[in-house]
């Protein structure tokens, strides 16, 4: 695990734990930024959408408490790109809310998305305004690849940063864990037909073959649909050591259902981060989801030391456990803060260009260990964390820190 400092501070000297200007000042009248952001609070993963904007709320209330940043006030802007009718996350719903953020001038930078299909519908809105975003969850290459710079930067600059690893590290590194830890020696591969799931089968499925690992297929679910029987009884037929699922939960936790059904207890059964949410328990639940593998885009966090006194103060003011995306959007807020004291206590005006920039010369300390970006806004650490759904009766069945048990680092590739 990366060490991490007790206290959350700016290497570079900017100390944002012990907040922004001083305790009780006033707002000057005019002096206020706003943070949009922009999560899927509607549909399959409205339950991890929550927590994840809990963690982004709780870093702005402790700044707003203290006085706000440099005298400035925050004002939020909560958009949801999740709708009824895609029954999650709506890149269409991203791309305006992508707009209503670039048409305010008082957005100064956004946190979110937390789906790579709506990232990569904002990227190209938010980049042509200069507006920077943080996102907590996404983790498709592409959107920070500067072999896409043309479709997803086209105003030049990086504008979409992560506080999370990318898929072309989350897949192979599970790769490794199967060939390595698991010894699986053939494998299935399904998606969900979204831009996260389908990148993280194709990343998890090279690295596989690499191994030495036999694919004996590869099939894509309609996250629309309601019964995966056919394509369950054909995996069965294959008779593979393991399946492995790059996509969310609005498939995913048919898939569990049904594959509990249909496919032998013994198979090795994983997935991504998109299955790493309270949902694979509350909707997907046991014994389905018994077994199960998932990982994290981010160093395990929950059980640092140093993360408790975050987890009492998240527990007490929202009324549920956070989570590790909890910490890394928890994270992306206090860029974003920094960013913002940084540029005031520069003299140069509070805008999105200057923010920008400040968020990325970033170099601070977190929960989540050292956070820097590179030129592209992708973090430059690549952990990648391993857990396992393992039902333990001591504990409440919907209790994520203790029903989905973390195993490690991912093997790196």
């Amino acid at each position: 695990m990366i060490s991490r400092r007790s206290a959350v501070q700016l290497l570079a000297g900017t100390a944002i734990a012990t907040g922004f200007g001083h305790a009780g000042a006033a707002f000057a009248a005019d002096k206020a930024v706003t943070i949009a952001l922009d999560l899927s609070l509607t549909g399959a993963d409205a339950e991890s959408a929550k927590r994840v904007e809990y963690g982004a709320l709780l870093a702005i209330d402790d700044a707003n408490a203290k006085g706000g940043v440099a005298g400035y006030k925050i004002d939020v802007m909560p958009l949801d790109d999740g709708t009824a009718t895609a029954g999650q996350y709506d890149p269409a719903q991203a791309a305006t809310n992508a707009r209503k953020m670039a048409s305010d001038k008082a957005v100064v930078a956004s946190i979110g998305p937390q789906m790579s299909g709506a990232g990569k519908a904002m990227a190209p809105i938010l980049s042509m305004a200069d507006l920077a975003t943080i996102t907590p969850s996404s983790t498709n290459p592409d959107i920070t690849d500067p072999k896409f710079a043309a479709q997803y930067r086209p105003g030049g600059k990086a504008i979409y940063f992560r506080t999370v690893t990318t898929d072309a590290y989350q897949g192979p590194n599970m790769a490794n864990y199967y060939a390595e830890n698991l010894h699986v020696k053939s494998v299935f591969v399904l998606d969900d037909s979204g831009a996260y799931g389908v990148g993280l089968a194709d990343a998890f499925q090279a690295q596989a073959e690499k191994k030495g690992i036999k694919v004996l297929g590869r099939d894509r679910l309609d996250p629309k649909a309601s019964d995966y029987a056919a394509i369950l009884t054909k995996i069965k037929s294959l008779n593979p050591d393991g399946l492995y699922y790059g996509g969310v939960l609005q498939a995913g936790v048919k898939l569990i259902k049904q594959a509990y059904d249909i496919l032998p207890h013994s198979m090795v059964k994983g997935g991504g981060d998109g299955l790493n949410g309270p949902e694979i328990l509350t909707a997907a639940g046991f014994p389905a989801a018994e077994g199960w593998y998932n990982t994290n885009a981010s160093p395990h966090a929950m059980d640092d030391p140093k993360s408790q006194d975050f987890i009492k103060r998240y527990s007490a003011k929202f009324g549920v456990q956070p989570d590790d995306y909890a910490i890394t959007a928890y994270t992306g807020a206090q860029v974003i803060l920094a960013a913002i004291e940084s540029v005031a206590k520069s003299g140069k005006p509070v805008n999105r260009s200057n923010v920008r920039d400040a968020i990325q010369a970033t170099k601070m300390d977190s929960l989540i260990g050292p956070v820097q970006f590179d030129a592209n806004g992708d973090l430059v650490t690549k952990v990648v964390s391993i857990f396992q759904v393992k039902k333990d009766p001591a504990f409440p069945l919907d209790d994520l820190s203790n029903q989905n048990k973390y195993l490690g680092v991912a093997p790196e590739s």
